[in-house]
């Protein structure tokens, strides 16, 4: 069989589209890894080659994101949802060593992603608080708030981290400039799940960054984390259990993990080293100056002829806070909607169909998706806009 293949049109949201060279390289190295005899799925994750790889995509990460002394990388099975119930659990624990207080964790509720977040920390009894909520402000999902409209604590000192979203995949909306400065020596946790490596990101601002592989650097399993090096010096279990904190799950905590340089268990090295693979064709590209520069002339391009048609398109979003990697909108007679998704298939754009929660259409432009391809969509769009 043949590794070549006609280049897609694919705007799904995740599990996304990968860079076709990417892919081929991937497949030789799934039955013979560096000529070493077996695949990069079949080698021991503390193997020589196990561990280069481990290894070699966080020194690629490092350079990618410029990510200081201070910071550490590591990986965890499972995606965004994972992180959900670990975050809390071991910001708290850090929060514990540092001041002796449990704390409360604060929420940016700014789409479904974050709301979920901040869902699972109350359910697993951290009793969180919201920041801000943009749907009990502005009635939807589709933008984020002045400052002046956030519930801030009067002692910052309580807030053991901030969480927020900074790509809603489902909502389309994306945190153009976070508010750094109103909160100083305050940890700040980024789910940059659906926006990772699509910019450039200063690192020492945030306590912990998180994403997903799955959207726009890899395929599903792990989820790539970034976190303060101090936050890893945490409460013990006795401590914790004094407090009545619940216990991070030995897989998922953070330090153990970091000091077993992210294989305490079998992580799988095949979906980290599709990760690498990545990054070296970011950093062959020209690295997050060429992309961030490329992601912004293919979303200007997607909104300007959604835009240009009103009667036809509506985009949900206000203008000031629309995602560079998800844009959603709806077709004003909602009756079209399997006319345009049919239309769409035949000119082989596929991927288009809104999240199950919202309906209307959402086409991601992660960075593997080129911006010919971005090119051939805005005219089918138009297309359909003047026949319709």
């Amino acid at each position: 069989m043949s590794l070549d293949r006609e280049e897609p049109n694919y705007y799904g949201a995740g599990p996304a589209l990968l860079p076709t060279s990417v892919l081929q390289q991937a497949a030789k190295d799934l039955i013979n890894f560096q000529n070493i005899g077996i695949g990069a799925g079949e080698i021991s994750h503390r193997s020589k080659a196990g561990v280069s790889i481990i290894d070699q995509t966080k020194e690629q990460l490092t350079k990618l994101l410029d990510i200081p002394e201070t910071h550490e990388v590591f990986f965890l099975q499972g995606g965004g949802t994972t992180g959900f119930s670990s975050i809390v659990a071991n910001l708290t624990a850090s929060h514990i060593k540092k001041t002796g207080k449990i704390g409360t964790p604060y929420y940016i509720i700014d789409g479904t992603w974050s709301k979920k977040a901040y869902e699972e920390a109350e359910r697993l009894g951290y009793n969180p608080k919201i920041l801000v909520d943009t749907k009990k402000i502005d009635g939807k999902f589709g933008t984020i708030p002045s400052i002046d409209k956030w519930d801030i604590p009067s002692n910052l000192n309580e807030i053991s981290f901030i969480y927020y979203c900074d790509n809603e995949t489902v909502n389309g909306v994306e945190f153009r400039n976070f508010p750094f400065d109103k909160f100083p020596n305050v940890e700040l946790v980024s789910d940059m799940s659906s926006n990772f490596l699509s910019k450039k990101v200063d690192v020492s601002k945030y306590g912990l960054i998180f994403a997903g592989a799955q959207k726009n650097v890899g395929i599903a399993g792990i989820s790539i984390y970034i976190i303060k090096k101090s936050l890893l010096e945490q409460a013990n279990v006795e401590e914790l259990k004094k407090l009545n904190v619940p216990i991070v799950p030995i897989a998922f905590h953070y330090p153990t993990v970091v000091k077993n340089d992210s294989a305490y268990n079998t992580i799988p090295t095949f979906t980290v080293h599709i990760v690498n693979l990545v990054l070296k064709n970011l950093i062959e590209k020209g690295g997050l100056n060429v992309q961030e520069e490329e992601n912004i002339i293919k979303s200007n391009m997607l909104y300007d002829i959604l835009d240009k048609y009103p009667n036809v398109y509506k985009l949900p979003v206000s203008k000031d806070v629309r995602s560079r990697m998800n844009i959603v909108f709806t077709i004003k007679d909602g009756s079209l909607d399997n006319e345009f998704l049919s239309e769409a298939e035949k000119k082989n754009l596929s991927g288009l169909k809104g999240h199950r929660s919202v309906g209307g259409m959402r086409a991601s432009l992660y960075n593997a998706v080129t911006i010919k391809s971005t090119k051939l969509l805005c005219e089918f769009i138009e297309e359909f806009a003047k026949t319709h």
